[in-house]
C-alpha cells in the first residue's frame, strides 16, 4: 500500500508543474502540500527551468508527519534535455530514493535522438547496468517529466490541455492523453493562497496491453489525474494551483500549490 500511496502521489505532484515560454529563460520553483484522506501527507517542490536551447526538471517529494512516521519516504528526481525544431529530447534523467529499508538510484543514459540506451541503477549500495532494448514505435517518444513540459508549451500558445503524448520509459510503451475539461472555480482552502477562476484538464494513462507494477500501472485510463490552471498575478505566467486523484488506498488525494517563485531573464 504504501509503494502504491507514494507513487501516486509522486505522479500528481509530477504534473504539477509550471508552464513555461520557450523565449525566454526562466525558472520557476513550486511548493505542495499533499493531503490524503485526513493526513497532510508530504511536501514536495518543483523547480523547472527552460530556455530557447535547453530545459530541465527536478523534483523532492517527502513524506511528513503521521506518514513519515509510518512510511517514511524521501525521493529526487531530475530530467535534463535540450529543445530542437520545436522539439524537447531528453539527454539525461535521475532518480534517487530512501524508505525505511532500502536506498535506490537509477541513472538513464538516452542517444541523441531522445531514445534511453542504458540505465545504471543501484539498491543498498549494490549496483545494476543494463542496456535498453529498443521497441517498435518508439520514434517521437520520451520520458515523462518532458512529456510534462511538452503539453505546458502548448498550452501557452494555444490555451488548450487536449493531446496525445508518447512514452518509451525504457521498459515499456504509453501514451499519456491530455484533455480540456472547461473553466471551473477553485473555491479557498487553508491549504492554497490560490483560489477563483481556473482551467481544468484531465490526465490519464493509455498502457497499450502493457504489463507493469509501477506507478503508472496503478493508475488506468478509467481514473485519470485532474489539474486546474491559473495564471499568476505578478509574472502573468500559467501555473497549476490545484491535482487531484480520486482514489488512493488511504482516500481521495489533492495537491495544492502552497507557492510558486519565478524568476525570468
Amino acid at each position: 500500500m504504501k509503494d502504491i500511496l507514494i507513487k501516486k502521489a509522486f505522479l500528481a505532484l509530477t504534473v504539477a508543474l509550471f508552464w513555461a515560454d520557450d523565449a525566454m529563460a526562466l525558472s520557476v520553483k513550486h511548493y505542495f502540500d499533499a493531503i490524503v484522506g485526513m493526513f497532510n501527507a508530504s511536501e514536495a517542490d518543483f523547480t523547472y527551468d527552460i530556455s530557447n536551447e535547453k530545459y530541465a526538471v527536478r523534483s523532492n517529494i517527502y513524506t511528513k508527519g503521521v506518514f513519515d512516521t509510518l512510511y517514511p519516504f524521501a525521493a529526487k528526481y531530475a530530467t535534463l534535455g535540450r529543445i530542437e525544431n520545436d522539439r524537447m529530447i531528453t539527454e539525461h534523467y535521475s532518480y534517487e530514493s530512501q524508505s525505511r529499508f532500502n536506498k535506490r538510484t537509477k541513472n538513464m543514459l538516452y542517444d541523441d535522438n531522445g531514445l534511453p540506451i542504458k540505465s545504471i541503477s543501484t539498491k543498498n549500495g549494490k549496483k545494476k547496468e543494463k542496456q535498453i532494448k529498443i521497441k517498435d514505435d518508439v520514434n517521437n517518444t520520451t520520458d515523462l517529466q518532458s512529456v510534462m513540459a511538452v503539453m505546458a508549451r502548448q498550452y501557452l500558445q494555444v490555451g488548450k490541455c487536449k493531446g496525445l503524448r508518447k512514452v518509451f520509459d525504457g521498459k515499456r510503451r504509453y501514451n499519456v492523453v491530455f484533455n480540456d475539461l472547461g473553466q471551473d472555480w477553485l473555491e479557498k482552502v487553508e491549504y492554497s493562497p490560490y483560489s477563483g477562476k481556473a482551467q481544468k484538464c484531465s490526465m490519464s494513462v493509455d498502457r497499450l496491453q502493457e504489463e507493469g507494477d509501477d506507478m503508472l500501472w496503478k493508475m488506468t485510463a478509467d481514473r485519470p489525474v485532474y489539474f486546474w490552471i491559473m495564471q499568476d498575478s505578478k509574472s502573468a505566467a500559467p501555473f497549476i494551483a490545484r491535482v487531484k486523484v480520486g482514489d488512493t488506498p488511504l482516500g481521495e488525494m489533492t495537491v495544492y500549490t502552497t507557492k510558486i517563485e519565478v524568476k525570468k531573464e
